[in-house]
């Protein structure tokens, strides 16, 4: 029985290989090309790789930032949302691993039926009342001779660790996303310090200005000109003041909690902590960014989807099987009698179709199209990121050095100018231009630190913010080894 039907199956696969012309893809095919090879993206295989640690943030040593990025990570709704999809990935890897298994299922009918007397039923069943009783276990198995199953399996994986990719790379953003609002408010924080030391300055400034003009030493002019100065501080503190209430109930809602929640925060900007920026991009950078390892792992899934859907031109063939009970009466049912059975192997092969299964076939080839050149961009986007960020991190360090020597002129050219005209020798609008400088120099001094954190928060980020691949979640995997081993 055994060597019969292994017989029968073999020559049902020879007769399908001969019929499978009769639908065929043809010279469809995808047309786009990887293109993340070192030369052509400027990497170095030669550099050193540029690791960022997977909790970048702590190096900043700010325990109120640390707090706000794990209260983000541990409660925002995208990486919730992110965490749904790959279990709906996980879900469709598993059903896709079960096709290649055999399915089974079980039916019971009993029914009462009257026959008709002018049909086929001979007297006395015709015309009768009867009963019908059907037990069955029915079962297949198809032979994935082609590959199609396990394509799809295949598929299904790699929609799965690109899902996974996914929740990495919004895991990323948002850490990064909190530490650049957060150091904004602090920028903020520093201006608001600077305005309203300005704000004391011109208040110390018009007092003054009213004892010169008690004294005969100066006149309304510069009384009006003092006078003026003071709301245009005050207007500079509530505009600051209003951003910065922005800012804090951004940085909540990142945070999952309610705008007002962060009222009373007021971070400082910290001295820039120093990271290690390699001097030319490293060729490791493109595996370290879980936005580029999503986009490949799409690449992946759509080229299987697209050889799942080759193999659906080819021959299904499957073996099926039944036994069971079936009777007259329901008190035959279970006598020895009634026993019934059936084996055998099935075979179903599209010969015409309308062109359904090239139009499919189509379809997914322009898909491998579409993942393939979304990874192009991703790739070059992710190198034109770190890129940019490790100009910046450098232009901004020497910048600074000429700010601090900018602000130390102005900060002096403003105390001369403030002893000149308190000792009479100088005029108010000497003062104010002076005074204007310092102020511009100041903000200036104060941007450049908040930029300098902010780029090391976006270098971070485009080195990949410490990400580190993880083999997927679902059993499919395994189930896809075993599959690709039997196959072997």
């Amino acid at each position: 029985m055994k060597t019969t039907m292994k017989s029968l199956s073999l020559s049902l696969l020879a007769a399908a290989m001969v019929l499978a012309g009769c639908a065929s893809p043809g010279s469809i095919a995808p047309q786009a090309k990887l293109h993340d090879s070192a030369a052509e993206l400027g990497l170095s295989s030669s550099a050193a790789p540029a690791k960022v640690d997977a909790t970048w943030w702590t190096a900043f040593n700010d325990p109120q930032l640390n707090a706000l990025v794990d209260k983000a990570l541990a409660d925002n709704a995208n990486l919730r949302v992110a965490a749904a999809r790959i279990e709906r990935a996980t879900a469709v890897a598993e059903s896709a691993g079960a096709a290649d298994k055999p399915n089974i299922t079980a039916d019971v009918e009993l029914q009462r039926q009257h026959l008709t007397e002018n049909y086929i039923y001979p007297p006395p069943l015709g015309g009768s009342n009867i009963n019908f009783g059907n037990a069955e276990l029915q079962g297949s198995w198809e032979f994935d001779f082609f590959g199609r199953n396990r394509a799809a399996l295949e598929a299904a994986i790699g929609s799965e660790r690109s899902a996974e990719a996914e929740r990495d790379a919004a895991r990323v953003a948002l850490a990064s996303n909190v530490a650049r609002s957060y150091f904004q408010l602090a920028r903020l924080g520093e201006q608001k310090k600077l305005a309203e030391r300005t704000l004391a300055q011109r208040d110390e400034l018009l007092k003054l200005i009213r004892q010169r003009v008690d004294a005969g030493l100066d006149t309304n002019v510069e009384l009006r000109q003092g006078e003026g100065s003071i709301p245009e501080a005050r207007a500079q503190l509530e505009a600051l003041d209003e951003q910065m209430s922005l800012t804090r109930h951004a940085l909540a809602v990142l945070t999952s909690q309610p705008p007002n929640a962060l009222d009373a925060l007021a971070p400082g900007l910290q001295p820039v902590q120093a990271v290690a920026l390699p001097a030319v991009l490293p060729l490791d950078l493109v595996g370290q960014r879980a936005d580029v390892a999503a986009a490949r792992w799409r690449v992946e899934a759509a080229t299987q989807d697209l050889k799942s859907a080759r193999a659906s031109f080819y021959p299904n063939i499957s073996l099926t099987a039944m036994v069971g009970l079936q009777a007259i009466g329901f008190n035959n049912l279970i006598d020895a009698g009634s026993r019934n059975a059936a084996i055998g192997p099935a075979i179903s092969l599209p010969v015409f179709d309308a062109g359904r299964l090239r139009a499919n076939y189509h379809g997914k080839a322009a898909d491998v199209d579409a993942a393939v050149e979304s990874y192009n961009l991703a790739v070059l986007d992710a190198v034109r990121e770190a890129a940019d960020q490790i100009s910046s991190s450098q232009s901004i360090t020497r910048q600074q050095r000429q700010q601090d020597e900018a602000q130390a002129a102005a900060e002096s050219a403003y105390d001369l100018a403030t002893q000149r005209y308190k000792a009479g020798l100088g005029t108010y609008l000497t003062v104010l231009t002076a005074e204007t400088n310092v102020i511009a120099q100041r903000r200036a001094t104060a941007d450049l630190k908040a930029r300098a954190l902010d780029t090391q928060v976006a270098l971070a980020r485009a080195l990949g913010g410490g990400y580190t691949a993880r083999p997927p979640t679902s059993v499919a995997v395994s189930q896809s080894n075993a599959v690709t081993t039997a196959a072997r």
